[in-house]
């Protein structure tokens, strides 16, 4: 450890010092007010009476904040800060340095439950993490628990540099960690009136502003977030040297390559038009643009967001609202590189969608924005959660053939922390208001009082979303006074599903959205999306909004190969998928429906907590010996997405086939597709299976299908086996490399060997060619008989990687 032996004894005294600077401190912060030109209300007040989202809201405080406290517990996450502050003996007892971020991100989410569920247990559980947090602070205002442990060495991989060296380059999380720890200490304020964490943070940020800067250390984070959390310090506290600290580490970045792409180093922030790199990294990126713009008057920031928006709606969004296409970086793909069953769709970067498309929205006042975060919200951030809120899923796919299943916790856990804090922050996005304004964003049950201009008006929102397009309002005004209630006219409810020509709607609605006030149907103008009811509002006014709800039959841009042929289908604000467990076959991936048939919408209370179903008829395709399709007519159910994976692994399909060349039936059994497969690698072999599936690529840069690799090693010989159920015999093998531009290559080479009496021992073959023309590398060799194969791989300066590896 770097501190000396005396270190638990100084870590109690500093417990003690924080724990009595919560009373002695100054009272120079106070709450600001929202910066942006239209006014969020927040969340503490805003009730919800809405059954569904209050469900998921009391599942998260019940169930998902405990499960991630205990998770942390378990891990080490925590030890880690009461090691590092002297309270306990031990070394760093997790894989990585920005596992602190995961402690920040569950406290910012119990100090939101706490401002809406006061809990005296929890509250005290905070006070208790508050205080090793404190310890494991140094004296400077440092805080970073491997480095603290460690000392500059080689015993953890986050520790071999000093503090502060290479914060961009390196992949150090030193700054990443603290903007979550400050978010987590100002939502704790706010929540308790208490400054114990406060004081941490701000000690930590004087640091920080002490350190970098202008003239000072001129490096940027290499994971951005800092930016936002230094501009919610500033909104607590006043101190502008933590907004012009955001704003330098926004201009600074792209001044020096970094890593390029990857973290959005390539070029000024104000310069980047192409979403690029590592998905969440450049999502709170552009939040933290945001809040500079609407802080600075800086247009540069605005102009820069508005093409990073365009680049992402126009070509870059999932229909589930999700971004990140690439697991490889998880993040960003080429235009229009949405594939389906290796889609990544992280739910860290859907839930940044929706921090920066609220932020987007706060600037402009258009409904598009909240178009995009409705979707996100509803589809790729719950599905990133289980129903009964204790698994989790990382990446979230559109298509499964079976063998995804939903995690108690990862590695990297910073998607269950992020839900966490996400979900009892969902009231916070329904309502906003300037002086002459209420607007109305999402559709969910609640109840809120907004001061405006003088006046405050009381708003109950009464809503049967999602399952029915039913929104009733009841308008309290204490003064009867004249401003515009603006509803979004979601893009459902119209003839776009989103605010570009990526997704189409197949059919127009048949109905338009119908306003009435006091039972008398109006006439209302629409401004950005907006239906607008301007009048003098007086007590007891009621607005009943009928929006159309029916089911629509989505089709995707020409662009995306993997599409064609293809619908999805969206019923209000959910998408859809089928899910093998509603199918006679379980084999989601066999059928095709006829898109123009007469589906019949059905609530299933007892289903998946209760949800509404899309029933028709679907061709189920089997293949057969002769390679012919048999064709058999079944019962067809849909089920939202975000529920889908609840009731154990199964093949699942958002993009369902309308075209009988779009369906790849299960294919017959082989020799190799039967075998069971093992690799020398012992991480993230997750997608190990694809080896052997039967799915073969058009080309060996095919986006279409997905593959197994050996990232991050390199520079290493690897292996994978294929098992046999029995002796077999086997004279030939054919493997369908992969090849990227950037990432994986071909192998420099690679041999095939068969096992023997226990022994492995190599094929009798002339060569091993590897075809780099996107043709199959086939060898044949001399019959054996060998109840294994083992395919040995020589790894160049780049992972190598492959689609399939067939025997014969």
């Amino acid at each position: 450890m770097e501190r000396n032996n005396n270190k638990k004894d100084l870590g109690l005294v500093m417990v003690a010092a924080a724990l009595l600077l919560t009373f002695l401190s100054s009272c120079k912060e106070e709450k600001q007010t929202s910066f942006y030109p239209i006014k969020p209300v927040a969340f503490t007040e805003v009730e919800i009476t809405d059954e569904f989202w209050r469900e998921r809201m009391e599942t998260n405080r019940k169930v998902t904040i405990p499960i991630a406290f205990q998770r942390s517990e378990e891990t080490g996450r925590i030890k880690n800060f009461k090691v590092a502050g002297g309270l306990e003996e031990g070394t760093f007892n997790t894989r990585r340095g920005y596992d602190d971020s995961d402690v920040f991100k569950v406290m910012e989410g119990a100090a939101y439950s706490l401002s809406q569920h006061p809990d005296p247990e929890l509250e005290k559980y905070l006070d208790t993490l508050i205080s090793y947090v404190a310890a494991a602070q140094e004296d400077d205002g440092y805080l970073f628990t491997v480095k603290t442990i460690h000392g500059v060495s080689d015993e953890h991989r986050d520790a071999k540099l000093p503090k502060w060296v290479s914060v961009e380059t390196d992949g150090s999380h030193e700054l990443y960690n603290l903007g979550h720890m400050y978010e987590a200490a100002v939502a704790h304020y706010r929540a308790t009136g208490k400054r114990s964490f406060l004081n941490i943070a701000i000690k930590s940020a004087d640091l920080v502003d002490e350190v970098f800067g202008w003239g000072k250390l001129e490096e940027v984070p290499g994971h951005q977030e800092i930016e936002i959390g230094l501009v919610k310090l500033y909104e607590v506290t006043g101190e502008k040297r933590y907004l012009d600290l955001s704003k330098f580490f926004l201009d600074k970045r792209g001044e020096k390559p970094g890593k390029g792409t990857y973290n959005q180093t390539h070029k000024k922030v104000v310069d980047q038009d192409k979403a690029v790199g590592h998905s969440v990294r450049a999502v709170y990126m552009y939040a933290g643009m945001a809040d500079m713009a609407a802080l600075s008057g800086d247009n540069a920031y605005v102009e820069a967001m508005d093409k990073l928006w365009h680049d992402i709606v126009d070509t870059k969004l999932y229909i589930i609202g999700g971004i990140g296409a690439a697991g490889g970086h998880e993040g960003f793909g080429d235009h229009y590189e949405l594939p389906n069953f290796r889609a990544y769709n992280e739910t860290c970067a859907a839930i940044a969608n929706v921090f920066w498309n609220q932020r987007l929205f706060l600037t402009h006042g258009d409904a598009k924005y909240a178009d995009v975060l409705e979707r996100s919200m509803y589809n790729n951030v719950l599905s990133g959660v289980s129903l009964s809120g204790d698994k989790f899923f990382y990446p979230n796919r559109l298509e499964s053939r079976g063998t995804t299943v939903r995690s108690e916790w990862f590695n990297t856990s910073c998607c269950p922390s992020n839900v966490s804090r996400f979900l009892p922050d969902v009231p916070g996005y329904i309502y906003a208001y300037d002086d002459a304004s209420i607007y109305v964003n999402l559709f969910i049950s609640s109840k809120t009082n907004i001061s405006m201009s003088g006046n405050e008006v009381a708003l109950v929102q009464n809503s049967d979303l999602p399952w029915s397009g039913d929104v009733g309002f009841e308008v309290n005004p204490k003064k009867s006074k004249p401003f515009a209630l603006k509803m979004r006219i979601p893009g459902w409810a119209s003839d776009s599903p989103v605010p570009s020509d990526l997704y189409t709607f197949k059919s127009p609605l048949k109905e338009k959205t119908v306003i009435k006030v006091n039972g008398e149907v109006v006439e209302y103008t629409v401004d950005k999306g907006y239906a607008v009811v301007q009048r003098t509002w007086d007590q007891g006014d009621k607005v009943d909004v009928d929006f159309p709800f029916e089911l629509r039959v989505v089709e995707s841009h020409p662009n995306i190969i993997e599409n064609k042929g293809r619908v999805a289908f969206q019923v209000g604000p959910i998408v859809y998928c089928v899910e093998g467990k509603d199918l006679p076959n379980e084999e989601a991936g066999n059928i095709m429906i006829d898109d123009t048939q007469e589906f019949k919408l059905k609530y299933e209370e007892n289903l998946l907590n209760g949800v509404t179903t899309i029933n028709g008829e679907a061709t189920y395709f089997e293949a057969t010996e002769s390679s012919g399709l048999k064709e058999e007519k079944i019962p067809f159910k849909a089920i939202p997405y975000y529920a889908w994976a609840n009731r154990g692994g199964s093949e699942m399909m958002v993009w369902i086939p309308n075209e009988k060349q779009a369906v790849f039936p299960e294919p017959i059994a082989t020799k190799a597709n039967r075998a069971k497969l093992t690799t020398s690698k012992t991480v993230r072999t997750g997608s190990l299976y694809v080896v052997n599936d039967s799915y073969k690529p058009d080309m060996s840069s095919s986006i279409e299908a997905t593959h197994f690799n050996f990232w991050p090693l390199k520079n290493s010989t690897e292996w994978i086996d294929m098992t046999f159920d029995r002796p077999t015999t086997v004279s030939e093998s054919t493997v369908y490399w992969k090849y990227e531009k950037v990432g994986t290559k071909f192998p420099k080479s690679y041999k095939l060997y068969y096992r023997s009496n226990g022994d492995w021992k190599e094929v009798k073959v002339k060569d091993y060619p590897i075809n780099q023309d996107g043709e199959p590398s086939t060898i044949t060799f001399r019959k054996v008989k060998t109840p294994a194969l083992r395919l040995e791989i020589e790894q160049g300066d780049t992972q190598a990687g492959l689609y399939e590896w067939e025997v014969n």
